[in-house]
């Protein structure tokens, strides 16, 4: 498993973040791209109170999505005529006649856009992710973070059971853990899925189909008046506070001994299912399937040729471990769960790739 940083460091980044970050809500009449295709405004009519962002790409993929732009085509005029991209978005969001949010935040050297999203999105924080459970694990010593990362676009935490384990093979013992998530950007809900992890590698293998989530879609903002930040009335205050009670007892519950119990049962199930075909060609139909680049294909056949173990859940632990080698903490835990949906492959899905 990719361990990414101590969870010391990760609660110091989401306190800054924290204090650096900022909402607003404004009309897409509103809103304006520079010529230089980066810096971006909101520009209030009344007040001429102006705010200034420069841009994430995130931003400006959210932005070709809400104005109907071709991903290919804006990212042309960026390149080549940054003018005219600042032309047609300006005119675009001209003729919307609704709001959206964005959310900034300051990295040092001033404010950036890192999100376009609906008024209607709900800000469901890292740090108060972190804060509502964390504390159901601390002081116990069985509980053990084994990972976690905030990146740019999520937050990860990986905690495992160190005293709930079971075999899956003689002498491959797996411990049961959970991982939380969450996007601030629009790139995903909350999620808490139950994860395996394996003791002999210390593979991670997450639960992707077994878990719970939770969107970020909730009641319509408000902007203070005769301004563009927003804040949360007490209503909104009270759901959120609701929510995260009830993330405490998810969390729990995905890292039950019941739920793991069926966990490992499927696993063993894949334990006996071998693979018949050509390994490489397996690799190659598996890559294909999931969206695996060649590194990432030509890594996992290495490690299921060495791992010795020619059956589908030989190949499931292939791809978690060839996971720690990712640069990107996001493409590793996306790796992560792909070994757990090659494990749980129906029989017809591993028809098809093992020939």
């Amino acid at each position: 498993m990719k361990t990414g940083r101590s969870l010391k460091e990760v609660m110091a980044e989401l306190d800054r973040q924290s204090r650096a970050k900022r909402d607003y809500i404004g009309p897409a009449e509103a809103f304006h791209l520079r010529d230089d295709g980066r810096t971006f405004e909101i520009n209030h009519a009344v007040s001429g109170q102006q705010e200034v962002f420069d841009t994430s790409q995130l931003f400006h993929r959210q932005v070709a999505s809400a104005l109907g732009i071709p991903a290919k085509y804006y990212d042309m005029m960026s390149a080549q005529k940054p003018e005219l991209l600042a032309e047609n978005v300006n005119a675009w969001f001209a003729d919307k006649t609704g709001s959206y949010m964005i959310r900034s935040m300051d990295y040092g050297s001033g404010p950036v856009a890192r999100a376009l999203l609906s008024e209607r999105y709900r800000r469901i924080d890292n740090m108060d992710i972190a804060t509502a459970v964390l504390p159901l694990f601390a002081g116990q010593e069985q509980y053990e973070v084994v990972s976690c990362e905030v990146t740019e676009n999520r937050l990860y935490l990986k905690i495992v059971n160190h005293r709930l384990e079971m075999a899956v093979a003689p002498g491959d013992y797996v411990q049961a853990g959970v991982v939380i998530s969450n996007s601030e950007v629009g790139l995903g809900s909350v999620s808490v899925q139950p994860l395996v992890y394996r003791l002999v590698c210390t593979n991670g293998m997450i639960v992707n189909d077994m878990g719970e989530r939770k969107n970020h879609v909730g009641r319509t903002a408000k902007a203070l008046e005769d301004s563009f930040h927003i804040y949360s009335d007490e209503t909104i205050e009270a759901e959120d506070k609701a929510f995260l009670l009830k993330l405490r007892d998810v969390t729990a519950a995905a890292i039950e001994e019941s739920r793991f119990a069926q966990v490992v049962g499927r696993l063993k199930e894949a334990a006996d299912v071998p693979i018949t075909g050509k390994v490489p060609e397996v690799v190659e139909l598996t890559g294909r399937s999931y969206g695996l680049n060649q590194d990432e294909q030509d890594s996992i056949l290495q490690y299921l040729i060495s791992g010795g173990d020619l059956s589908q859940y030989g190949l499931s632990n292939a791809i978690t471990r060839a996971s720690q080698e990712v640069e990107s903490y996001d493409r590793a835990t996306a790796l992560e769960g792909i070994g757990w949906q090659v494990a749980t492959m129906t029989g017809q899905q591993w028809k098809e790739l093992n020939g």
